[in-house]
């Protein structure tokens, strides 16, 4: 069942996706070649519970750490390790944090160190698309005219769309209706109305979409080992246009 927010729970929506936003430039510093993808979860965790929040993720589905953290032809939920972050790695760090009932979500792809020009254009090209799926996401539109944009833009760019993992509304659970694909036809799918709520995530590749699911049922990775990025806002869809509630807008 798709929810409309009050004025009331868009604010505290907001509170919990400035927490997101905030632990996001946090954490970026950090991002460096040496680091232990379990040390990026650590430190995540302690500055979301320093802001009175607690980590979304965190025994969600069975995740058992509070950020994912997908390296290189990591898609999404990558799981935090002991892998030491290599000069020319990409990684995705997806950050939930829940405030007084109420959560916020965002997933960013950094760079460690010098990475490749292939990877730089995987990089722009994806946050790029999710700025597409944004400007789409008004009163009136529908959530096919969200994905239509974001393929568009990913494929008219030679990058593949991954499917099997959507965007979606986002209140008192971190998962709520409706799904938001990255893909679809305009003027199709659930109408977008005034006090929804919605995570917008295109998840794109270097090349196959085709993914694989790992042994954890959780961690998916691409086919043919290219490399995948994702890029990730919660936003607010208002009479005045969509509203970021997990960054700045532009």
């Amino acid at each position: 069942m798709i929810t409309i927010k009050s004025p009331r729970e868009i604010e505290l929506l907001k509170q919990a996706g400035n927490v997101v936003y905030q632990t996001h430039q946090y954490i970026k510093p950090f991002i460096k070649e040496g680091i232990t993808t379990k040390e990026i979860d650590r430190l995540c965790e302690e500055f979301i519970r320093s802001k009175g929040c607690t980590p979304s993720f965190k025994g969600c589905e069975g995740f058992p750490y509070s950020v994912c953290t997908s390296v290189n032809d990591c898609v999404v939920h990558g799981y935090p390790s002991n892998y030491k972050l290599k000069n020319g790695d990409i990684i995705t760090v997806d950050i939930g944090a829940c405030y007084k009932g109420y959560h916020g979500d965002s997933g960013w792809t950094y760079a460690v160190g010098n990475i490749s020009d292939n990877d730089k254009y995987l990089m722009e090209h994806t946050e790029k698309a999710l700025y597409e799926g944004i400007k789409k996401a008004r009163v009136g539109n529908r959530v096919g005219d969200i994905g239509h944009a974001v393929y568009e833009y990913a494929t008219k760019h030679h990058l593949g769309v991954v499917r099997e993992f959507v965007g979606h509304g986002v209140g008192t659970s971190v998962h709520e209706d409706p799904s938001v694909p990255n893909y679809g036809k305009e003027g199709t799918g659930p109408l977008l109305k005034e006090g929804m709520v919605i995570a917008i995530e295109p998840m794109l590749t270097f090349g196959s979409e085709e993914i694989d699911i790992l042994d954890n049922d959780l961690t998916a990775v691409t086919y043919d080992g290219s490399n995948a990025a994702h890029y990730e806002h919660t936003i607010a869809i208002t009479k005045d246009g969509p509203i970021l509630l997990t960054g700045v807008d532009k």
